[in-house]
């Protein structure tokens, strides 16, 4: 997230796109709920009437696959009526002149069909985001896990950047990412071409460096695999083992079929887990570890924020750390881990990564969280708060405009299938309940098998009646 979480209470506009904060994350929608008492505006844009539509000055219930004609269409209206801020697009901006051209043959009217909101709402809703003093967006899986969604996260952005809504507090373009640990695990490194801290794979003095660190000679100029290629490359003999920690892809990743196959051509799976999931019943060896209550450590929130966190109970069982199996498991591979606390693991990663070297355990302690980046240990850094006050990170320091024409959803509806499933999160319930499914006060909150939410009008068309078996 560019900004913090609190200051969504001060904002003039909150702009929910593609995410159910109520369900998702409820401490966010306490923010958002704020800034409403605080006299914020609210626009909501997702295909269902979500808990925050039902406080919003505007609720656009849009076409399932519609999201980039649809924004588009509000950046033709903001150019159009002069609604965007001059000074910061040429001064801090560059592909403004590209972004016109394309966003000016989505006239609202012409995408009415396409989104299926009329052109005076599309109207509203860019006056309104364009007009007010600060405006933060939010968004969430509704836009990343669905077909062109690198494409709607950057047309959300050039929004931003059109209305200078980026490097100034109360403001900013905010992906809202999942459980308390999801920015945390990208934060460390666990990306297929980053080392920890977001330092490119591809940059040679990157490698040195950590090369140096790790104490190796050289480490891999190639990126590595990303998750949907495992069923490919077990496949062809690319990956011959699984490693699996805190995921449960027999249960979660697209084409399961397949994923299941590459479980079969795979050699060795090693699952380490709280619980036995689908994916631990399928393993060679699984690796109990402790849960969240029985460590130490340091977690990071969406919105940058470091916080340390401390043991509750000992564990049972003899039960070890994450930390201390995969020291102990690369210790007897002939490569020494000899960390003594998750202390001396933090302080090695503060000397790798610059961002983050100010975030000490000791500040940590006494201020509750700090936000990345914070790059001096004394007490006048206090981290940051929101990110691109003066430049971006860019090599000219300047934003890049993007946007790219709409195309549509390859799944076609037919007579067959005339209906778009949307998966969507439940409060009570996380993800695919390997975890809170455990809970017996949470599974109690939610009736088996679950609920369908169809629209009124293709209920009465079917014949279905409200608390009806489907």
């Amino acid at each position: 997230m560019s900004n913090a979480i609190n200051e969504i209470d001060n904002t003039d506009l909150v702009f929910v796109f593609g995410y159910n904060p109520a369900d998702s994350h409820p401490i966010v929608a306490n923010h958002v709920i704020n800034a409403k008492r605080n006299g914020a505006k609210i626009i909501v844009c997702d295909p269902r009437k979500i808990e925050t539509a039902r406080i919003a000055d505007m609720h656009i219930a849009l076409k399932n696959g519609s999201n980039i004609a649809l924004l588009n269409a509000m950046g033709h209206v903001i150019i159009e009526e002069n609604l965007y801020d001059k000074a910061f697009v040429a001064s801090r901006t560059e592909g403004f002149e590209e972004y016109r051209k394309i966003v000016e043959g989505y006239t609202p009217e012409s995408v009415e069909d396409i989104t299926g909101v009329s052109a005076s709402e599309i109207r509203q809703a860019a006056r309104m985001y364009a007009q007010a003093k600060s405006a933060a967006i939010l968004w969430g899986m509704g836009v990343t896990q669905f077909y062109q969604g690198v494409e709607t996260v950057r047309s959300l952005t050039s929004l931003a950047m059109l209305t200078s809504n980026l490097g100034k507090p109360h403001a900013g373009v905010n992906p809202v990412r999942g459980q308390n640990n999801v920015q945390g695990a990208c934060d460390m490194g666990a990306l297929p071409d980053t080392y920890p801290g977001y330092q490119y794979v591809k940059d040679p003095a990157n490698r040195e460096k950590f090369a140096k660190a790790w104490g190796v000679e050289s480490l891999p100029a190639h990126t590595g695999y990303r998750i949907s290629e495992l069923p490919h490359r077990a496949a062809h003999g690319e990956v011959r083992a699984a490693y699996i920690m805190g995921e449960d892809p027999l249960q979660t990743d697209a084409e399961l079929s397949a994923v299941r196959k590459a479980f079969e051509d795979l050699e060795l799976v090693i699952v380490q887990d709280i619980f036995i999931t689908k994916t631990a019943s399928a393993a060679d060896v699984i690796l109990p570890s402790t849960s969240w209550g029985e460590h130490e450590g340091v977690f990071t929130a969406a919105d940058r924020g470091f916080q340390r966190f401390f043991k509750a109970v000992e564990p049972k069982w003899d039960l070890k750390t994450d930390w201390q199996i995969i020291s102990e498991i690369a210790t007897r591979m002939g490569y020494p881990m000899h960390y003594n606390n998750t202390q001396e693991i933090w302080d090695e990663l503060r000397h790798l990564c610059p961002d983050f070297y100010g975030a000490t355990y000791e500040k940590m302690g006494e201020l509750g969280f700090i936000q990345w980046p914070c790059r001096d240990t004394s007490d006048a850094d206090q981290g940051t708060s929101y990110l691109f006050k003066e430049k971006f990170d860019t090599p000219n320091g300047l934003a890049q405009f993007f946007t790219c024409d709409w195309v549509a959803p390859i799944d076609k509806l037919t007579d067959e299938y005339p209906m778009v499933l949307s998966t969507v999160r439940e409060v009570g319930h996380y993800s695919c309940r390997s975890m809170t499914g455990n809970c017996a006060a949470l599974a109690a909150l939610a009736d088996e098998p679950g609920y369908a939410q169809i629209n009124t009008e293709d209920a009465k068309r079917l014949g279905i009646e409200d608390e009806a078996l489907v």
